[in-house]
């Protein structure tokens, strides 16, 4: 089997098309979009660490319970779907042998790290119940201006196109910045892998191996931006990983992945994007970040 003529239906809290079916609580909403399908790519959740935070509640329940209703109707369903994992990097914690391999030890530090590393336990536990799977760990993704506007790589980009400060909460913190572009990529050579009868894909990261500095970011973002800007300096948040880099041989062994763009043609890409948006969309951008 292939993905050729496969149908996508999306799933969506934040769309009102007919075809986006909701909240991932609504349990009749997810049995109704799981009915009869090849594949789930199990992108949705409480994706920010501060969310988790503030929200640790609804954390669990979107990013675990939610996971663990769709892993059972999958399980039980006639078609037994494929499930691809959309993880996080946040659940190695604070590694202390850089970069990290997949097999380094989960030491979460956060709500947000804690719900994702439960999830993985659900989806190991449904594949030795028979589902096929794969998990994957994203790090840092970034470059699309409808993502959350006070994301450190869309503020910086936003006000290196248009003029701004840019909070650097910890200059010295570092991480794996990984373009979506990149991403969509992999996961695509993992849903073919999948549709085609793979039943023992490993863990991956998709990781670039290449570690940026937030200070370095705000400054590669103001030397690729037209507008001056300010750096505005702030202490590291508490429940947030202080430097983070992955070794990317994994996944380039099991799918003949890596990445292809580097960060600072991602990064001057989505600043020229910013440059273009409308003004009613900096503001509600601009509102967002505040």
């Amino acid at each position: 089997m292939s993905l050729t003529g496969l149908r996508p239906i999306r799933f969506d809290i934040r769309e009102t098309a007919a075809t986006a079916l909701g909240d991932l609580r609504d349990h009749l909403a997810l049995e109704r979009a799981v009915a009869g399908a090849t594949g789930i790519v199990h992108l949705g959740g409480v994706s920010r660490v501060i969310w988790g935070e503030r929200f640790p509640d609804l954390c669990h329940a979107v990013n675990v319970e939610a996971t663990r209703k769709i892993l059972d109707l999958a399980l039980n369903s006639r078609s037994r779907p494929w499930f691809v994992y959309a993880s996080s990097r946040e659940v190695y914690g604070q590694q202390s042998v850089l970069p990290a391999v997949e097999t380094a030890p989960l030491e979460p530090l956060n709500t947000y790290a804690r719900s994702k590393v439960a999830a993985e336990k659900l989806v190991s536990a449904a594949r030795a119940a028979g589902l096929c799977t794969a998990t994957v760990r994203f790090s840092s993704v970034y470059g699309d201006i409808n993502d959350h506007a006070d994301r450190v790589v869309p503020a910086f980009a936003s006000a290196a196109a248009c003029g701004g400060t840019m909070r650097i909460d910890g200059p010295d913190c570092a991480f794996d910045f990984t373009h979506v572009d990149d991403v969509a990529a992999g996961l695509m050579k993992i849903c073919s892998a999948l549709a085609s009868g793979e039943k023992k894909m490993p863990t991956l990261h998709f990781v670039s191996g290449v570690k940026t500095t937030l200070q370095e970011l705000a400054e590669l973002a103001a030397d690729l931006g037209p507008c001056p800007t300010q750096i505005s300096l702030a202490t590291p948040r508490t429940f947030d990983i202080q430097e983070f880099y992955g070794d990317p041989r994994r996944a380039s062994e099991v799918l003949g992945w890596r990445t292809a763009v580097a960060l600072r043609t991602g990064l001057g890409k989505l600043i020229e994007e910013f440059k273009g948006c409308p003004p009613t969309h900096l503001r509600t951008a601009a509102a967002r970040i505040a």
